[in-house]
């Protein structure tokens, strides 16, 4: 393959990086808190479980309209203060506070105070959020023009964002230790202050030191006052079906939903297997286990896969480091068989590192392509550039996946035979179970391998892009 070598002012410095980097912790500690926080509104706020599956999907649904239409906005803004800062920084406030706000909630209250308290704070939290995160991926898109240094980028972002699946499981060990907290909803409540405020500064990181591609170079953007509002809505739909006309792009999607599906649609299936079949129903034996087995894997894929993969892009290219990744990650999940042992459960961490490979170096490749996808859409279609649009239906896309997953979720454990309400589950269930484990995620990794296959923006042909589009811009 042929090498380029990066040009210096092409080069993101590493204080940017890592502002960049702060910005996509941020990005992620919500979700990964949101996963523990959710627990303690039906375990110990003794709200109905189907209300508490309400309030994590009605607002999803505002989080779903917006995006394209956060990112299409600041795509076509123009201030003194660059295009997607300002919406970066108001969008950290907004979500931290109301995270810290949302979880002030008290057992005397009652369930239907709670839950319209709650409905409420979190449609505030989304828009804040996809206020916040979609111009946030837009930015990471258009910081370097260089094939290689996006994946440099990306790889120490996606670092950074593991760091909140590093402490994330560990949530639920302080809001249920009596010995911090007296009870969990008190520890709900302390922990939001702690996770909206370290979220809120953090989240404020790329706005004050991350810097934005230069405007002066950007045509062709919309007039985004008021009276223009009818005439924006059908630009957004021009730029949306050139982005879904965009054959790069859909492989690029079809992919990501694939490898996030099928691992999001047995994540939790891990928790069950340690606890049934490891420690045969004995929530207090199985203790830390499942805790430890979610940090392993984040460590993991921070501290091996990532610079790995990462390595394996520079000599091979994108799209191969991709079906290696993937690769990997399979033969890791057909070691789970064996690596689940109920007379060694430190055999467990074994398959780890390589089933890490799967999402660790999915994000970190396809994050970067997109922006080089960006480039190719640049050249068809001309300005204004989209970043923030493409990853804003890039984003919803894996929201749509994750909804999809955990519906999925629920169905194969039905049709395993898992029953809530016993303790020791049969051995026919468990064996079922266990296979699932293994074979979506292999069939899905298999099926992405095969999507990926026709990808054809090489590291060549991402060079001849952009040098076609120096050439148009008349940039020396």
């Amino acid at each position: 393959m042929e090498r380029y070598k990066t040009n210096p002012r092409d080069v993101v410095p590493l204080g940017q990086k890592i502002a960049f980097g702060s910005g996509s912790l941020t990005n992620q500690l919500f979700p990964a808190a949101l996963g523990v926080f959710m627990i303690v509104l039906v375990l110990s706020l003794k709200m109905n479980p189907i209300l508490a599956g309400l309030l994590a999907a009605l607002p999803r649904l505002i989080d779903a309209v917006m995006d394209p239409i956060m990112g299409f906005i600041s795509d076509n803004t123009v201030s003194r203060w660059g295009r997607r800062k300002p919406y970066i920084f108001v969008g950290a406030i907004i979500t931290g506070i109301v995270f810290m706000v949302m979880w002030q909630l008290y057992p005397e209250n009652g369930q239907t105070y709670n839950f319209f308290y709650f409905l409420a704070m979190s449609f505030f939290f989304y828009v804040g959020y996809t206020i916040f995160a979609a111009p946030l991926i837009g930015l990471g898109y258009e910081m370097t023009p260089d094939y290689g240094e996006r994946t440099r980028l990306m790889a120490i972002s996606q670092f950074m964002g593991q760091i909140a699946w590093m402490i994330a499981p560990w949530f639920w060990v302080i809001i249920y230790n009596v010995n911090i907290y007296p009870s969990a909803p008190e520890g709900a409540r302390n922990l939001s202050v702690w996770v909206g405020a370290i979220c809120l500064i953090l989240g404020i990181m790329p706005a004050l030191f991350c810097k934005e591609i230069d405007q002066d170079r950007l045509t062709g953007r919309t007039d985004l006052s008021a009276k223009q509002f009818f005439n924006n809505m059908k630009i957004l739909f021009k730029s949306m079906k050139q982005i879904v006309s965009n054959k790069s792009f859909l492989r690029l999607c079809g992919a990501t939903f694939l490898i996030f599906n099928g691992f999001q649609m047995i994540a939790q299936f891990a928790f069950f297997i340690i606890i049934f079949y490891l420690f045969n129903g004995n929530t207090n034996a199985a203790g830390q286990w499942p805790a430890w087995f979610g940090t392993a894997s984040a460590l993991a894929t921070a501290f091996l896969v990532i610079p790995v993969i990462t390595l394996i892009s520079a000599k091979v290219g994108k799209k191969n480091a991709f079906i290696i990744s993937t690769i990997i990650s399979i033969v890791g999940y057909s070691l789970k068989w064996w690596a689940f042992s109920p007379g060694n459960p430190w055999l467990m961490f074994l398959p780890l590192p390589l089933i890490s490979f799967g999402i660790g170096g999915l994000f970190t490749l396809m994050m970067s392509m997109t922006a080089d996808v960006c480039d190719l859409d640049e050249l068809i279609n001309g300005m204004p550039r989209k970043e923030g649009t493409f990853g804003a239906v890039y984003w919803w896309m894996v929201k749509l996946g994750t909804a999809l997953a955990l519906l999925g979720s629920g169905v194969v454990l039905n049709m395993v035979g898992f029953d809530q309400n016993i303790t020791v589950q049969t051995a026919e269930t468990i064996t079922k179970l266990r296979v699932a484990d293994i074979l979506i995620p292999s069939i899905t990794g298999i099926l992405a391998i095969l999507v990926m296959w026709k990808y054809d923006i090489t590291e060549k042909r991402a060079h001849e892009i952009r040098a076609l589009l120096v050439e148009r811009r008349g940039e020396l």
